[in-house]
């Protein structure tokens, strides 16, 4: 039942149309007799091809975004964690007493920093209020380390804190671009034209099928039916890869995951 459920997401209004369009160019074509064998190698080189390449680009995009998401949550423990056993109580250098307020403090921070993650990379979040969020979220991080300093951490622990933050800040602006920028826009345009152009332009060939196969004499609409969902599916799977964190196709990254690190942060 999931592989049917995930195989409908690719199914839209789009679909219906150009099925619909396919149908009706044959049923003209049959009508008016025109008749054409045209080579179906050409939707693979000039649709087909384009397609399958933009798609492949697009999973790219999304596995580098997974691997950018990794590492920014894994600094992002590693500097809590460094926050809570570096910062002694009392300004003693041991990790044996805890200063609870400023681990409490930077726990709050990752968490705020995970949720205004989320809600800056939705869909409709993008927008320069979230963007300031993030950063101010990353500036209370900086502030922080000076708890570290006041504590007498030794300079080269402070310095990797810094280092965790600044892997921190590069993974954001890493995903924030792939987030923000597309695959090739005029190859996208290129494959939108002729993938709703050809099972119309096919027409001919269809209305062919239909004529050659009388014990089949419906052969030609089921074939550009087939066509449409075909090419359409496609399209559809490299639009639903095309942004990883809309939450509009099945391999997008779930980037609320504050309910799962929230009881990590409170050990």
């Amino acid at each position: 039942m999931k592989t049917l459920k995930d195989f409908l997401t690719v199914i839209d209004a789009q679909t219906l149309i150009v099925s619909v369009l396919a149908i009706g160019s044959t049923y003209l074509c049959l009508r008016y007799g025109l008749m054409a064998d045209i080579p179906t190698g050409l939707i693979g080189l000039a649709v087909v091809f384009p397609i399958v390449f933009s798609i492949n680009t697009a999973y790219k995009r999304r596995e580098a975004a997974l691997r950018y998401f990794a590492s920014l949550k894994a600094h992002a423990m590693s500097l809590y964690f460094a926050h809570r056993d570096w910062a002694p109580e009392d300004g003693e250098a041991t990790s044996a007493h805890r200063n609870s307020e400023h681990r409490d403090r930077v726990r709050g921070l990752i968490e705020e920093l995970l949720t205004s993650l989320g809600q800056y990379l939705a869909k409709d979040g993008r927008t320069a209020k979230h963007l300031r969020a993030m950063f101010d979220v990353f500036s209370r991080l900086s502030t922080s380390h000076e708890a570290l300093r006041a504590a007498k951490v030794p300079p080269n622990e402070i310095s990797r804190a810094n280092q965790y933050l600044s892997k921190i800040i590069t993974d954001f602006e890493r995903m924030r671009n792939i987030a923000e920028y597309r695959t090739p826009v005029s190859l996208r345009a290129y494959s939108v034209v002729f993938l709703n152009v050809f099972p119309v332009a096919f027409g001919p060939y269809f209305a062919t099928l239909c004529t050659k196969n009388e014990a089949f004499p419906s052969v030609g609409y089921v074939v550009a039916v087939i066509y449409s969902l075909v090419l359409v599916s496609l399209d559809n799977i490299q639009e639903h890869l095309e942004d990883p964190f809309d939450n509009i196709g099945t391999d997008d990254i779930n980037l609320n995951v504050l309910d799962e690190y929230r009881d990590v942060l409170a050990l």
